[in-house]
């Protein structure tokens, strides 16, 4: 998230408007603080990013601006670990590590969200993944786990999708 913030400031400064781009980071910061402070004390969620893929699973890794989002909104990834920004690992993988929750990427080009649903409940090896098996999903636009002002909303939908009850 700091990128996004010095990046906003960066261009502040080269239109002039400094003042416009620290209150645009006031707010996003804000919100941010608003969506982790209600997940806050709440135990972590396991979460597994599926991007794409059928043979493998292209997913987010611990260089990955998704693995933040996901920290701050009260969870884990299962392949923070990786270390890369994203890369394949193979369905087993998936299976050991048990997630509670699938978060979708949601893009042109890489097959609709319910077409990645589908195919994830229709595979017989994931029906006993928790987040397959309770239909836990929480979808994303790809454009909100990359550097910029989407990030910060994307860090309450995710929140939201991982602590429903803390936004009762």
């Amino acid at each position: 998230m700091k990128d996004t913030y010095d990046e906003i400031r960066t261009i502040g400064r080269i239109f002039g408007v400094p003042e416009r781009a620290d209150r645009l980071v006031d707010d996003l910061e804000r919100r941010v603080g608003e969506a982790a402070g209600k997940v806050e004390g709440e135990p972590g969620v396991s979460v597994f990013v599926y991007d794409s893929g059928d043979k493998n699973a292209f997913t987010a890794g611990g260089r990955s601006l998704g693995t933040e989002l996901i920290r701050l909104a009260g969870g884990e990834n299962v392949f923070a670990g990786l270390d890369d920004v994203f890369g394949d690992v193979s369905w087993e993988q998936v299976v050991e590590r048990g997630p509670e929750v699938i978060a979708i990427y949601d893009y042109a080009g890489a097959g609709s969200v319910e077409e990645k649903k589908d195919f994830l409940l229709s595979q017989p090896a994931l029906a006993d993944v928790p987040a397959v098996r309770n239909k836990r999903f929480v979808v994303l636009p790809l454009t909100a786990t990359l550097v910029g002002i989407r990030s910060a909303y994307a860090v309450e939908d995710l929140a939201r999708g991982l602590h429903p009850e803390s936004f009762r």
